[in-house]
């Protein structure tokens, strides 16, 4: 297997049928840099409005530096994994301190930026910048495990250091960014997860797994584990005012999941509670107060990458005690009309609509 007739077939079909991204648009390092963040763990489907949508509000890397934490999280809301977003930011506040605001163009320089790890430095330097970097993402991981018929866990550490050393060895000098997005393109359109489409591929005289008919099988992955499931509670705490009624929200804290998103108060429910009693001991430990827990406003689902989730919202009423922020880094009463414009996450989001009427 000649590493470099697979290179040259792969780049042929690359340039007949790369796929047509609006990051592939331009060669600036903040724009491939964006896009390779916003892509961990998303398809590109769902990217592509929202890196439109980021480019528009802050086109370069001195306008991420300068915004706000919530201006960010709000252009990034509905993404998930937000500690990406705050990443972003504090990575391009770090370059414009410390690089004059140019993205480096080095491995070891960028994997010193926040949120920057070892495949995407790779896949920066590469792209943006045209270094002889090779990169390793899950649609090249599976690529490469078929080729070579790699019959180790993709993810463990025997699996991560062959299948490096065979991105390396493969990685035609002077192409690595149109080699390393060729085998993105080529496991995210016809070396897929389940039913590859093995005819198709430009690459399928030279791969041992579909020579021995074991594509299916590869890469390795570990054994799935059950799910886990998650009951909590929210609280509709209102207060009268002279705009009219409004609700209690608080800021989560800023590391952790959705880290500085807004929240109705409430928690997780605990062995030998009911939902009401969940509710009220909640709302005692984060904001010490004491409640009453009144009418459903709705349930609620989400399922996030390792967990699912089923949330009991309850409208509340505030029986002894003044809010404070014992867990929460902010407090606000907020009119519903006002909610859209605190960052919050899918499933808070849900609530928002419902009290301001664009949800049934």
């Amino acid at each position: 297997m000649s590493a470099n007739e697979i290179a040259r077939r792969l780049l042929e079909w690359y340039g007949q049928n790369a796929r047509r991204l609006p990051w592939r648009e331009s060669r600036d390092p903040y724009a491939v840099w964006v896009a390779e963040i916003m892509l961990q763990q998303t398809r590109v489907e769902t990217v592509i409005p929202y890196y439109q949508r980021w480019m528009e509000r802050f086109p370069g890397l001195r306008a991420l530096a300068a915004a706000s934490e919530q201006e960010v999280l709000a252009a990034w809301e509905g993404l998930g994994y937000y500690g990406r977003a705050r990443n972003l930011r504090r990575a391009a506040q770090v370059v414009v301190q410390k690089h004059d605001g140019r993205l480096p163009e080095d491995v070891d320089e960028l994997e010193r930026l926040p949120g920057i790890g070892r495949y995407t430095a790779a896949a920066i330097s590469s792209i943006a910048f045209g270094r002889d970097e090779a990169t390793l993402d899950g649609n090249i991981r599976r690529v490469l495990a078929r080729l070579f018929d790699v019959d180790k866990p993709a993810r463990s550490r025997d699996g991560e250091r062959q299948l490096w050393s065979l991105a390396r060895g493969m990685l035609p000098v002077g192409q690595a960014g149109a080699f390393n997005q060729a085998l993105m393109d080529l496991g995210a359109t016809l070396c897929t997860p389940h039913a590859p489409d093995c005819a198709a591929c430009p690459l399928h005289t030279f791969c041992l797994a579909y020579a021995r008919g074991v594509q299916e099988q590869r890469p390795v992955l570990p054994s799935r584990r059950k799910t886990p499931h998650h009951t909590v509670t929210a609280a509709i705490l209102t207060r009268s005012g002279g705009e009219g009624e409004r609700v209690l929200i608080a800021r989560r804290p800023a590391d952790g999941l959705l880290g500085g998103l807004w929240e109705f108060p409430g928690g997780k429910q605990q062995d030998g509670e009911d939902l009401p009693g969940c509710l009220r001991r909640e709302l005692r430990e984060e904001l010490g107060v004491e409640v009453e827990v009144g009418e459903p406003l709705g349930v609620f689902r989400h399922a996030y990458t390792h967990f699912r989730v089923t949330l009991h919202a309850f409208r509340c009423r505030l029986v002894r005690g003044e809010p404070s922020p014992y867990e929460a880094s902010e407090l606000r009463w907020a009119l519903p009309g006002e909610l859209n414009g605190y960052p919050m996450g899918k499933l808070d989001r849900q609530i928002a609509r419902r009290l301001d009427g664009s949800a049934g």
